[in-house]
Parts: C-alpha cells; sequence; structure tokens
C-alpha cells in the first residue's frame, strides 16, 4: 500500500503505526529496521543521504534527503530541508519538509516552516506554524473508455469527465 522496502516487503500503515510507536521508546526496536540512529546529546551539521529508516533524537543542522522513512524523536531538534517518504515527527523541525508519500505528526510535535505532502496526520497538542501544500500522488494514467446511454431514451445524455 506504501512502498516497496529494499527486501520487496511492503510498507503500510500497520508498520508506520508500529515505528510511531517506536518514537515512544528511548532507542529504536531493532524489529523495525532502522538503519541508524542518531541519539540524544548528539549534533550533526550536513547532509544526510540514505535509503531505509533513520531515527533521530538529537539535533541536526542541514539537510536530509531520502525515499525512505525519517522518524523525528520528541528531544530531536532539526533546522534542516528535509526530502523524505515519510516523515514521522514528535520532535522539533524548523525548514521546508517534503514527504512524497505522507507526514504524521504526533504530540508534542512543532513544525515552523513549509510542509508539501500528498497525506497528512496531526494529533491534538501538535503546534504548526508555517505553509501546507499538498500535492496529490501521481497516480496511473488510465485510458478513457467512451460511455454511452443506458435506458429508455428519456435521460440526458451521459457525457465523458476528463479529470
Amino acid at each position: 500500500m506504501w512502498k516497496d522496502k529494499q527486501d520487496g516487503r511492503r510498507t503500510d500503515d500497520n508498520d508506520l503505526d508500529a515505528m510511531s510507536s517506536a518514537l515512544d521508546t528511548p532507542r529504536p526496536d531493532t524489529g523495525h529496521d532502522v538503519s541508524a540512529f542518531v541519539g540524544k546529546g548528539v549534533v550533526f551539521k550536513g547532509t544526510i543521504t540514505y535509503n531505509g529508516t533513520v531515527r533521530i533524537d538529537g539535533t541536526l543542522e542541514g539537510e536530509i534527503h531520502t525515499d525512505g522513512i525519517l522518524l523525528v524523536g520528541e528531544d530531536a531538534v532539526l533546522n534542516a530541508k528535509v526530502t523524505a517518504g515519510t516523515i514521522v515527527c514528535k520532535g522539533k523541525i524548523t525548514g521546508d519538509i517534503t514527504a512524497r508519500e505522507k507526514m504524521k505528526l504526533r504530540a508534542p510535535a512543532v513544525i515552523n516552516g513549509g510542509v508539501t505532502t500528498p497525506m497528512l496526520s496531526m494529533e491534538e497538542g501538535v503546534s504548526f506554524n508555517g505553509t501546507l501544500e499538498m500535492e496529490q500522488q501521481a497516480r496511473p494514467v488510465h485510458k478513457d473508455l467512451p460511455l454511452h446511454s443506458v435506458g429508455t431514451g428519456t435521460e440526458p445524455p451521459v457525457r465523458r469527465l476528463t479529470v
């Protein structure tokens, strides 16, 4: 439903909820395929590019680029341009954020900046200060089939609607 993992499995809402609940624990649960962990008290400046899942509980200043999952813990402070497939956040992010698949904000998250995502969920207690642009996910192109009237002939003709 969401995205093929590297081993061919799919990430669905149940997997995402399990990963999201992993934010409630002080360190990553190894059962969630976390590729890297930036712990509380760690300060990182620069650009992070990765595949898979990364959890951040420290401070990051710079950029994050991934098609994978970014988990932002409650103690995390990101001053960054973030581009990810899916983002689950309980911490603070300042900067432009693009989530290609989904963004899930869990209390007490604080977002300061522009967010672009096709799907957003936000719990009560989240602080969102910025802009939101909800782009549609790319949909497969279907060939338009002609529509024909069916009935007694007294109904108005059916018109084809192209979206």
